[in-house]
């Protein structure tokens, strides 16, 4: 049975639809940063994407092109993640999605070493012939966070924001975002192949507690 992520880590990847506090351990990612309205066809976003995934199933089908990774076992590929923020705004506008700044992510096993993602990198380069260049290894330490699952479209979100900002005031927390701490969301739903009211998003605030 392959290892999965989802199932394994259900604190971070399956949270109830209710804020609570969770402390998230380093990780290492690949990550693609760009900055652009998410939904533009054949946009910035798409393209990294593209990236994202031919990298992290090179990785995941890494014997099969004879090469070797000490530890390796097998492992279902992690879902898709997105560190967001826009510059000289509180929070998120939705109504200028064109102004977003966005690092795409899919986490890397710890077994994963920068030279396993380098050659990673080289091979999906050369073998599907996409310049995966713009994919780097990124280690990301969040630390204590308040997360909760939001249900349903993407622009329905600051309800849900609310709800979490709300849970960290009552409980002695705030929120702590700067340059290394951002809005992070964790899709979980396929949206080409599930309705927008069906899509399930977790969502993850950086937070300290107050003194």
């Amino acid at each position: 049975m392959a290892f999965d992520f989802k199932k394994e880590y259900k604190e971070f990847y399956m949270p109830k639809c209710a804020p609570g506090i969770v402390d998230v351990p380093r990780t290492n990612y690949i990550a693609v940063r760009g900055k652009g309205d998410p939904n533009e066809e054949g946009g910035a976003y798409k393209k990294a994407i593209e990236v994202l995934y031919a990298v992290a199933y090179t990785l995941r089908m890494s014997r099969k092109a004879g090469h070797e990774i000490d530890g390796f076992f097998e492992y279902v590929v992690p879902p898709l993640e997105g560190f967001w923020w826009q510059d000289g705004v509180d929070g998120v506008d939705y109504s200028s999605k064109e102004t977003f700044n966005w690092i795409s992510v899919i986490r890397l096993p710890d077994f994963i070493t920068k030279a396993d993602f380098d050659w990673a990198v080289s091979t999906a380069s050369k073998k599907k012939g996409l310049d995966c260049s713009c994919a780097e290894f990124l280690t990301l330490d969040e630390g204590l966070c308040v997360q909760t699952m939001h249900e349903g479209p993407f622009d329905d979100e600051p309800a849900t924001i609310a709800l979490m900002d709300a849970f960290v005031s009552d409980n002695g927390y705030e929120n702590d975002f700067f340059s290394t701490r951002r809005h992070h969301e964790i899709y979980l739903s396929d949206a080409r192949k599930v309705a927008p009211e069906k899509w399930r998003t977790v969502i993850r605030h950086p937070v300290r507690k107050v003194c």
